[in-house]
């Protein structure tokens, strides 16, 4: 574990113990409240755990252990802990009844057992969660890209809000965020691995959404894992690429690293869903409660995604560890290292 950790030279925290505890309540209470006005989102109740066997839970990359356990009140039916709600808000889009232009938002809360543990990864996961309905003519990538430009607005307000609020703390978002495609990222640097890519473009303009998360490359591997049954990653743009997808990430100087705040996309209708079901060899799913209310166009289009609620407090509060704004298990030798160099864990 320790030789993932990032120690950054000379490093003290700017707000103490009870400043920061007080900071990420205010960035919470101001992030949701705008993300919620920007997109036109209600706030819903989310579970977390859901049934095992129904392709509600996610897969993320496909190798992720969902953490589960049995239930003896439903005759020891398997339950898991949920890793993201992707699956779980589209059902919900549809039981609610929301017409386009509307949508939700949660408190996700996730266990990720197989997580590497460093600066920037836990076993615990808290995102806000949000799924929005949409129309078939706005499955486009320039809808994709206003929709991003939307979000990345309420992050830059969140950040002058604090900056405002704690006057030792300076901003360090750009104006604007770029747009890159994966498939250019890796024609530019095909002998760098995709986050090394990633450091490159972050560090040109400061704040990028990276499109086509997903999709094999011209060197035959993705840029990252993506599951088959949520976003779309494999319908074709107007410029030949693919994917209507991607990640928000940000220059992070303290780190020296490409620092992702969200991962989002356009969800698969149904002719992506059997598209991608198909490359990735998992027809099987295709029987399973989602994927069978997706198929029978029982669930309306979406838009939709995750936005890292430790992460965005980590990155305003300028903190060298996402331990020091959550709750969570670390090794005794992460823990000494960090205290060392005044990295307090909680």
């Amino acid at each position: 574990m320790q030789n993932h950790l990032i120690i950054p030279d000379s490093y003290e925290p700017i707000l103490g113990f009870r400043e920061t505890e007080l900071a990420i309540r205010e960035i919470k209470t101001f992030f949701q409240t705008n993300i919620a006005f920007e997109l036109n989102l209600m706030r819903v109740t989310a579970p977390l755990f859901v049934q095992a066997g129904t392709g509600i839970n996610d897969n993320l990359n496909g190798i992720e252990r969902p953490v589960s356990f049995s239930v003896k009140a439903l005759k020891d039916e398997r339950a898991e802990i949920v890793q993201s709600l992707a699956k779980w808000k589209r059902m919900r889009l549809a039981d609610f009844g929301l017409q386009p232009g509307e949508g939700i938002y949660t408190d996700m809360n996730a266990i990720r057992a197989d997580e590497d543990l460093d600066n920037l990864h836990s076993l615990y996961v808290d995102q806000w969660d949000w799924e929005r309905v949409m129309l078939s003519e706005e499955r486009t990538l320039a809808y994709l890209k206003a929709t991003v430009r939307r979000i990345y607005a309420v992050i830059q307000r969140t950040e002058k809000y604090i900056c405002h609020l704690y006057s030792g703390i300076e901003p360090m978002l750009p104006d604007e965020i770029m747009f890159v495609h994966s498939e250019d990222l890796q024609v530019a640097y095909p002998d760098l691995s995709p986050r090394e890519r990633e450091h490159i473009a972050c560090r040109e303009h400061g704040a990028v959404f990276v499109i086509g998360i997903g999709s094999v490359l011209a060197d035959g591997t993705p840029h990252d894992g993506r599951a088959p049954d949520y976003d779309d990653w494999s319908t074709s743009t107007l410029n030949g690429y693919h994917g209507l997808n991607g990640d928000i990430l940000v220059d992070y100087p303290l780190l020296d690293c490409a620092y992702e705040l969200s991962s989002m996309g356009i969800r698969v209708d149904a002719e992506a869903l059997r598209h991608q079901l198909a490359l990735t060899g998992t027809q099987a799913r295709e029987s399973l409660l989602f994927h069978r209310r997706l198929l029978s166009g029982d669930l309306p289009l979406s838009i939709g995604g995750g936005i890292g609620q430790s992460r965005l407090c980590m990155f305003f509060l300028h903190k060298a560890h996402i331990g020091e704004i959550q709750s969570s298990l670390w090794s005794p030798e992460m823990i000494e290292t960090c205290r060392q160099h005044s990295i307090i864990l909680l």
